[in-house]
């Protein structure tokens, strides 16, 4: 019983994403299709002809029903052609694979600095007293600041200031990648790791004023084993919470990041796309957000169900 409820659970969460994801889908390509400008202007310039744009349009299939250019393009990008871009001409594919990577390691350094630090810092914060004005402090101004303004701090001080680390640019091979996307990481996480910072520190709080945890003190139970087996233990569930919402946040993120930094990820070939109007491209890099994000929450969702009792209890 109880095994065939957790199945019909993970069967509804699969099935919500997939739903999400296609409904998403839908939106984007809608709403780049009714968008303000046209693409053929752009291709082929102000000068010309009624003619050429009438069969430019008709090249790139522009004059279809809407529903019938959304099902060709869907039924495409399931089989893995993201369709041409309007401007180069070249395939999709073969525009967004070379900075998938960037971005992917854009997004891992920045969730290491979130999870470790965020949490760390929360930690410390719920436990001790006079940490907490402290960490409260970093949280607020971790929220109040901007990431761009955070970049731009970054830049002016660790790179042109002192000269630490190089302004432009994604670098070549893994170690210079990694020298190069330190200042984005870290103007990327500032924000959601202040997030993660603050859930963790109430929740550790929280779990320390509990009875059990008085309790444990009372009976003299080492300070480290109460915190590692009592109050970690059961604050985990919402920091997890908070880290995998930050994590899944970050590839939305990266759009502004990558344009301060000259990234040349996943995000700035979104905004270049924008400004040349390359639908083509601007749908799928969209998509690419949107199902990060909702793999990343239906994972956590999958997880929460696995380790709260509560949910347990339910699927029982």
């Amino acid at each position: 019983m109880l095994r065939s409820n957790l199945v019909r659970r993970v069967t509804a969460t699969v099935s919500g994403a997939v739903g999400t994801i296609v409904v998403a889908s839908f939106v984007i390509f809608a709403s780049l299709s009714t968008a303000p400008g046209d693409p053929v202007a752009q291709i082929l310039g102000a000068k010309a002809s009624d003619e050429a744009r009438a069969n430019m349009r008709e090249r790139l299939g522009l004059n279809d029903p809407l529903l019938e250019r959304y099902w060709h393009w869907l039924t495409g990008a399931l089989q893995g052609d993201l369709g041409t871009s309007f401007t180069s001409r070249q395939s999709v594919s073969s525009l967004i694979e070379p900075r998938l990577m960037t971005t992917f390691l854009l997004v891992a350094m920045a969730s290491v600095l979130i999870i470790t630090i965020g949490i760390s810092l929360g930690v410390f914060g719920g436990v001790s007293e006079r940490g907490r004005n402290l960490v409260a402090t970093l949280v607020g101004l971790g929220v109040a600041v901007p990431g761009f303004v955070a970049a731009n701090l970054l830049i002016g001080v660790f790179a042109v200031k002192l000269g630490w680390f190089p302004t432009f640019g994604s670098g070549e091979g893994l170690v210079d990648r990694i020298w190069h996307l330190t200042l984005p990481s870290i103007a990327l996480s500032i924000g959601y790791g202040a997030y993660v910072t603050q859930l963790t520190s109430a929740a550790v709080a929280e779990e320390a004023e509990k009875e059990y945890v008085t309790t444990a003190r009372g009976r003299g139970v080492p300070s480290r084993v109460i915190l590692r087996h009592h109050t970690l233990r059961n604050a985990a569930l919402p920091v997890l919470t908070a880290s995998g919402l930050s994590v899944a946040g970050l590839v939305a993120g990266t759009v502004v990041v990558e344009q301060i930094f000259g990234v040349d990820g996943v995000g700035a070939l979104l905004i270049r796309s924008i400004s040349s109007k390359d639908y083509a491209v601007v749908s799928a890099v969209s998509m690419i957000i949107v199902v990060a994000f909702v793999v990343a929450t239906t994972v956590i969702d999958l997880v929460q169900a696995a380790l709260d009792p509560r949910e347990r209890a339910k699927a029982a």
